[in-house]
């Protein structure tokens, strides 16, 4: 699809984010999908620092109290799981979109076509990417469909469409005039190439 200048004023989209506080680091956002946990997860917190004993005022605290282990809480943010990839940065970044309306021509931050999505999402991991489903089909590596992982783009529609592979068979794209950013079934038989960004 061709890059077309937006026109009008669009109103402000909120960013789709939970906020998750991890005291003496500081705040982070995590995809929305994950808000219940994180709200979990910041009770646990304020629970287990109210449960510290204030050490007394003559004698130094010698061992510092250990923070509970919140990682199965929320999977892939701490820990081994954590990858930084372009591809999973690009992908956190376009889950915060989901909801954003579509625009032909529009690459965000408040709406998107579809490879306006793809380009803004792999700006934020710092890689920048041509601006047409055309172009980004012959970018990265290529990948076979049962080899493909979250974070790679996905070509369909004879060349006309792109997303991102958000895992599980399901792409995440700006699909259509009408339809939000969002989560849509992917099949083989859909694919005209799919591309690891590395």
């Amino acid at each position: 699809m061709g890059a077309v200048a937006a026109t009008g004023a669009m109103p402000a989209i909120p960013a789709m984010a939970a906020t998750i506080n991890v005291p003496g680091v500081g705040n982070f956002d995590v995809p929305q999908e994950w808000e219940q946990p994180v709200q979990q997860l910041n009770q646990q917190i304020q629970q287990a620092l109210a449960a510290v004993p204030a050490a007394p005022a003559q004698a130094p605290q010698e061992v510092a109290p250990q923070a509970p282990n919140f990682a199965p809480m929320l999977p892939g943010l701490f820990g081994q799981q954590q990858s930084n990839s372009p591809g999973d940065i690009a992908l956190d970044a376009a889950r915060t979109k989901v909801g954003a309306q579509y625009s032909w021509g529009a690459a965000g931050p408040r709406s998107f076509d579809c490879s306006g999505l793809v380009q803004w999402a792999f700006r934020q991991a710092g890689i920048e990417l041509p601006r047409t489903s055309f172009e980004q089909s012959h970018v990265g590596a290529p990948v076979a469909y049962n080899e493909l992982k979250p974070g790679d783009i996905v070509i369909t529609n004879g060349g006309g469409h792109v997303g991102i592979y958000a895992g599980d068979n399901k792409l995440l794209n700006a699909v259509q005039t009408g339809t939000p950013v969002s989560y849509t079934p992917l099949r083989p038989d859909m694919v005209v190439t799919a591309r690891r960004i590395v």
